[in-house]
């Protein structure tokens, strides 16, 4: 296997769980557009491909769904005001995610976020979780001209590090950042918790599923994070998942 000699991480439901503060946002823009009421979990169900398509979902009830124009311009300009106001509020680390950046930014691994997620929220979700401190930048959804899946955002992130695509791994928790980092060529890990739009994570073609980001860091550097990995590194149709009992 190929050594790596740089990380990327998603963010939300891979570093820090906002579900709450998307599902409240979700509920708010329902209401102040005269829809009924769903449920915590359908709300949640719309997360994954970046706020235009969130409300789309979200005004439509159907993850495929496309509302009229000016009934999505509407909606957006209710979802970033409220969201302005929601975004991490009730956000927080996943178990072992501060160990883990800690570890990995301590040896000096270069690291960087990519996300769907709009820059200017993403930037200040990042410095209101206090993460923002342990990655050289974040790339928004609205960054550049493409989102996960499409590879493009992850082939920027490389090159804003410096390194080729090909030794950067990916860790995130959904299709998007597995199908977006195959594309681009990476390795990509996935999280077993997270937003993955319906989809199973046993589903997921990807590398490997690793328990936390602190499993993750404390595997990468004992075998020291330019080495290959070990045995017991599972994906969908390979090997049990890094610390489990299988």
């Amino acid at each position: 296997m190929a050594s790596f000699e740089a990380l990327l991480f998603d963010l939300d439901g891979t570093l820090l769980d906002t579900a709450k503060d998307l599902v409240q946002s979700g509920h708010a823009v329902r209401e102040a557009m005269a829809l009924a009421p769903l449920s915590d979990a359908r709300v949640l169900s719309f997360v994954g491909k970046g706020a235009e398509r969130f409300v789309h979902r979200l005004l439509t009830d159907d993850l495929d769904g496309d509302a009229k124009p000016d009934v999505h311009a509407q909606g957006m300009n209710c979802f970033d005001s409220v969201y302005e106001q929601y975004n991490g509020c009730w956000a927080k680390p996943f178990e072992g995610v501060i160990e883990g950046l800690e570890r990995l930014h301590v040896a000096k691994v270069p690291m960087a976020v990519v996300t769907n997620k709009a820059q200017s929220f993403t930037e200040a979700l990042l410095e209101r979780s206090n993460l923002n401190q342990y990655f050289r930048f974040a790339i928004g959804g609205d960054a550049i001209a493409h989102k996960k899946p499409h590879p493009q955002p992850l082939l920027e992130a490389a090159r804003r590090l410096g390194v080729s695509a090909t030794s950067v791994w990916m860790l995130g928790d959904s299709a998007n950042d597995a199908q977006a980092a195959r594309a681009a060529g990476m390795r990509v890990y996935l999280l077993p918790y997270g937003y993955r739009e319906g989809v199973a994570l046993e589903h997921i073609p990807c590398d490997g599923i690793v328990q936390s980001i602190d499993a993750f860091a404390q595997w990468t550097l004992q075998s020291s994070y330019r080495s290959k990995a070990p045995h017991g590194v599972g994906g969908a149709g390979t090997n049990p998942a890094l610390g489990s009992d299988a």
